[in-house]
């Protein structure tokens, strides 16, 4: 296993659905050699509806679990869990700045059309996304504002430019 020279790292991806939050995860992980954590990735192999909640916290869970132990390694890890909520973020960042990690994050803001767009072409989820359901999360969703965004580390890699970004 390559051993980063940046120390441990927690690296959060926020964003809703077709955000191009895995896109970006991705790209990440292969120049800084992290370790991304995607619970949609973990519960289609173990054939887990991406719809069910219960089951979602608890591979985010593990995910966390293993995540933490990583860190304590001196690794770089991914979250690209969408962290929805302000609470959630926060919980996050404290628990590894306690193990010793710096912690960025990167919120990906698209527009609810782009979204939808998006969503459709990549045609992922069964049953598909609705537009009710994406304005409902839009609703639902507390995004990074100012005042939070300063309570993080200075990417390594800042303003990593990905073709999706400016594509829509």
């Amino acid at each position: 296993m390559k051993k980063t020279i940046f120390g441990p790292r927690l690296i959060i991806i926020c964003g809703l659905p077709g955000s191009g939050k895995t896109t970006l995860a991705k790209k990440l992980e292969k120049k800084l050699h992290a370790i991304r954590f995607a619970p949609d990735e973990w519960m289609d192999i173990l054939s887990l509806s991406l719809y069910d909640e219960e089951r979602r916290g608890k591979v985010e869970a593990l995910q966390w679990k293993f995540g933490q132990e990583l860190l304590k390694l001196g690794l770089i890890i991914i979250i690209e869990w969408g962290t929805w909520g302000k609470s959630e973020r926060d919980n996050l960042r404290l628990t590894a700045r306690a193990i010793g990690a710096t912690v960025e994050l990167h919120y990906l803001s698209v527009s609810k059309d782009v979204l939808f767009k998006r969503i459709q072409h990549r045609d992922m989820e069964n049953p598909s996304i609705t537009r009710d359901q994406l304005e409902a999360w839009f609703e639902a969703f507390q995004a990074p504002t100012f005042e939070e965004k300063q309570l993080f580390d200075k990417p390594l890699i800042e303003n990593y430019k990905c073709d999706f970004i400016d594509k829509g």
